[in-house]
């Protein structure tokens, strides 16, 4: 339902969240998750952009939140990156949609769709956290890779 870019960035942000609080690397973080680490650095430097993370260069560097776990909504982590997915658009992909211009399955979609951006906008990272046996290892992978990078 979401782009792999924003699965990605979901999963950053949540693993980073996860760990010790210090600076994360790109390519640690792509390691872990098992993600392409070019690809990843740009996900990463996006919600460096969108105030997300802050990132530091030099030997202890890398990336970390900028605020507060539970003040990080998962719809605020999917919009710099996937921001058609979080807006009202046509399933059947007319410019107009909606009122007299709906379409065949506006109706429909418009009940399915709701639930699903309720739940992005009032989910936090800390919310997930909370949940990590739905994430096995995400958290103490995160904690690893912290210990590593420090020593």
């Amino acid at each position: 339902m979401i782009s792999k870019t924003a699965e990605y960035g979901l999963r950053a942000v949540i693993f980073i969240a996860g760990g010790s609080g210090k600076p994360l690397r790109a390519n640690e973080i792509a390691q872990a998750l098992g993600v392409p680490a070019n690809y990843l650095s740009k996900i990463l430097h996006a919600l460096a952009r969108a105030s997300l993370l802050t990132s530091q260069r030099g030997p202890r560097g890398g990336f970390q939140l900028a605020v507060s776990p539970d003040e990080i909504h998962l719809a605020a982590i999917i919009e710099p990156l996937d921001p058609e997915m979080l807006r009202q658009v046509c399933l059947l992909g007319n410019a107009e949609c909606g009122g007299q211009e709906a379409c065949a399955v506006h109706e429909r979609w418009k009940r399915a769709r709701e639930p699903l951006l309720a739940f992005f906008e009032e989910t936090t990272v800390a919310d997930v956290l909370d949940r990590a046996s739905m994430l096995p290892g995400v958290t103490s992978a995160a904690r690893k890779v912290a210990d590593a990078s420090s020593h």
